[in-house]
């Protein structure tokens, strides 16, 4: 008999947390048991991945009636009901939850739904006042977005509450130049709202491709959000009537829904109301809403880890070999909360590796290189492999290159562009990186990523014949760099 409870307890359930405790019990005949303190599914299901794209596919409606128009149809665009989406949403998130739940129930593993805590290597403390002993631990409790230290950060949003709003703004300052911030942005534009995006950055998306990140920032402006680069928050408080009344008098841009606020404002309820913001580009502003997409941080915070000989590193996050083992032999973690990729499925695959390692003898390290991902901007961004700048500082290379107006839109008159492009190592005539801003480019990127991920050379590329018409077939017709470095 175990001298432990169980053989494995996992704090958090999350997608890692979910499915190494599930392979776990289901496949090697573990007792296990998770905790989770909030809802199980963790930041993808709940309050990440899936309700955005959901939000991604509502917002991309906007256009539907016009490019229809084009195609010779008779249709009136609408109005947006954010109630009944929202309702429809919350329904959807209920019953991906009941999924994780019974996926556990079904494997065997026991859940608490309650806070975990480590008290040794070896026990945790749930907040019902239970103390459970394990032969191994599992951290898996991913991150949370933070806001900037700053005054009055508290009045903004972070990506957790966007879900929750009761009614959609009128306007919204959205702060940050990362992913989060820009397909926001979109999201928010495309479903009518007016939103300003300030970035202290000389460009969005630092860290992906230059060019990619230019035609993304190109086409936001073009569909109406207001991008300001090099620019911060210089001030910000809740707006007074005086400052709703001044910006009125003086004729400054703010929008109906201002005009609104000002037609029945009565001095403002604290904690509602909307906000002052002075920027350091010069733009004195009242917006509906503010919100902060600036960064986030790994869950560790109060969890009795360092306590418990656990290294963390300086942004919070657990420290790691490449087993996901940490610097105590029991203790393991996975995902977010370790600050490695920062991915769902990366999570899921160092929750299965952990699994292999500690529970199928058949020690297995997670493989970080070559990942595919897509930034759910509109368009979309594809990429895999490294930048053009990245590669160029590396080695000799050739860039193939290819920006055009894809067909279906071109037709209905919009002005959108595609961009297609491989970065190949001169000596190796390997494809280094991939990257696609496009609709869709997110389905596209996880086939080309095959490619890459096998070492396909731009030969290999040209070998294969193209689909056409489709805006993908460019991926196998660019013949000639168009610069090398």
């Amino acid at each position: 008999m175990s001298d432990f409870d169980y053989d494995l307890f996992v704090i958090g359930g999350g997608s890692g947390g979910v499915r190494a405790a599930r392979v776990a019990a289901g496949e090697t005949g573990a007792k296990v048991a998770l905790a989770e303190e909030d809802r199980y599914g963790g930041t993808c299901v709940i309050r990440g991945c899936v309700p955005k794209k959901l939000m991604v596919f509502a917002s991309e409606y906007s256009t539907v009636a016009e490019d229809a128009k084009g195609y010779g149809w008779s249709i009136e665009a609408g109005s947006f009901d954010w109630g009944s989406f929202q309702q429809r949403l919350n329904a959807e998130l209920d019953r991906l939850e009941g999924i994780y739940r019974n996926l556990l129930k079904n494997s065997g593993v026991t859940s608490y739904d309650a806070r975990a805590k480590v008290k040794d290597a070896h026990t945790v403390e749930l907040s019902t006042g239970e103390t459970i002993t394990a032969k191994h631990i599992l951290i898996a409790t991913g991150g949370r977005p933070v806001r900037p230290e700053i005054p009055n950060a508290d009045l903004g949003l972070v990506s957790d509450d966007i879900f929750h709003l009761e009614t959609l703004p009128k306007s919204i300052l959205i702060v940050g130049g990362g992913y989060i911030a820009c397909e926001f942005a979109c999201i928010l534009n495309g479903l009518g709202v007016e939103v300003t995006q300030y970035y202290r950055g000389a460009q969005i998306l630092r860290g992906f491709d230059e060019q990619a990140r230019g035609l993304i920032a190109e086409s936001m402006i073009e569909n109406g959000v207001r991008l300001h680069c090099g620019t911060d928050i210089l001030e910000m408080r809740r707006a007074t009537a005086e400052d709703l009344e001044g910006k009125a008098s003086a004729g400054v841009s703010m929008g109906a829904s201002m005009q609104e606020m000002l037609a029945d404002h009565s001095g403002g309820t604290p904690g509602e109301g909307p906000i002052f913001v002075k920027g350091t580009n010069g733009d004195v502003k009242v917006y509906d809403q503010v919100f902060f997409a600036t960064g986030r941080a790994p869950n560790t915070d109060d969890m009795g880890l360092e306590e418990a000989g656990v290294k963390l590193g300086r942004k919070g996050e657990i420290v790691v070999d490449d087993y996901s083992a940490t610097a105590v032999p029991s203790i393991y973690a996975i995902g977010d909360v370790t600050d490695r990729v920062n991915l769902t499925p990366v999570a899921i695959r160092e929750g299965m590796a952990f699994v292999e390692t500690v529970f199928k003898d058949n020690p297995t390290k997670v493989d970080h290189e070559l990942i595919p991902s897509a930034v759910f901007t509109q368009p979309e961004f594809g990429t895999i492999g490294l930048s053009e700048e990245e590669a160029a500082e590396q080695e000799p290379i050739e860039v193939y290159a290819t920006s055009f107006r894809p067909m279906q839109t071109a037709f209905a008159g919009r002005p959108d562009r595609v961009m297609m492009k491989l970065v190949v190592s001169k000596a190796t005539r390997k494809v280094l990186g991939c990257h696609i801003v496009a609709p869709n480019a997110g389905e596209m990127i996880q086939l080309a990523g095959i490619a890459v991920k096998m070492g396909a050379t731009k030969e290999d590329f040209d070998r294969t014949v193209a689909v056409h018409p489709t805006m993908a077939e460019e991926m196998v017709t660019m013949r000639n760099p168009v610069r090398t470095a």
